[in-house]
């Protein structure tokens, strides 16, 4: 068998979802998409990026399946609110971001920042006088 497994199954999916995400914020943000489709565009995208959920995540089963059901949704009624070739060009646009290479430099200053910090807590710890 050459298929896919699940899990990656599943990654291509949370991928395809991701991108469309991006795709929807960047249609709230374009002049061209009217402005209906703009704030649903916007309430989705939030949506879909926010830590809070209709229903937390902790919740079995019920906590996944309103991001499962909510946010497909949402991103099929902005895609049907939205000019064909218009979607078109903000799902290239938003699948072009996706396959950018990360920023190695970045990483390397945030793991610089964060090892400070837990420098400075350290030493801090070690020269308490409650120590």
């Amino acid at each position: 068998m050459t298929g896919k497994s699940l899990s990656e199954r599943i990654g291509d999916v949370g991928r395809r979802l991701a991108v469309e995400a991006h795709a929807a914020w960047l249609a709230a943000r374009d002049p061209r998409v009217p402005w209906f489709a703009r704030l649903l565009a916007v309430a989705i995208a939030a949506y879909a990026l926010s830590p809070i959920d209709l229903i937390p995540d902790f919740v079995p089963v019920l906590g996944w399946i309103d991001d499962l059901v909510v946010v497909p949704l949402g991103l099929l009624a902005v895609r049907r609110l939205i000019a064909a070739p218009l979607w078109a060009e903000l799902q290239a646009t938003a699948e072009a971001a996706s396959e950018r290479p990360s920023s190695r430099a970045g990483m390397i200053f945030i793991l610089l920042i964060w090892a400070a910090l837990l420098a400075i807590v350290y030493w801090s710890v070690r020269t308490s006088p409650l120590h």
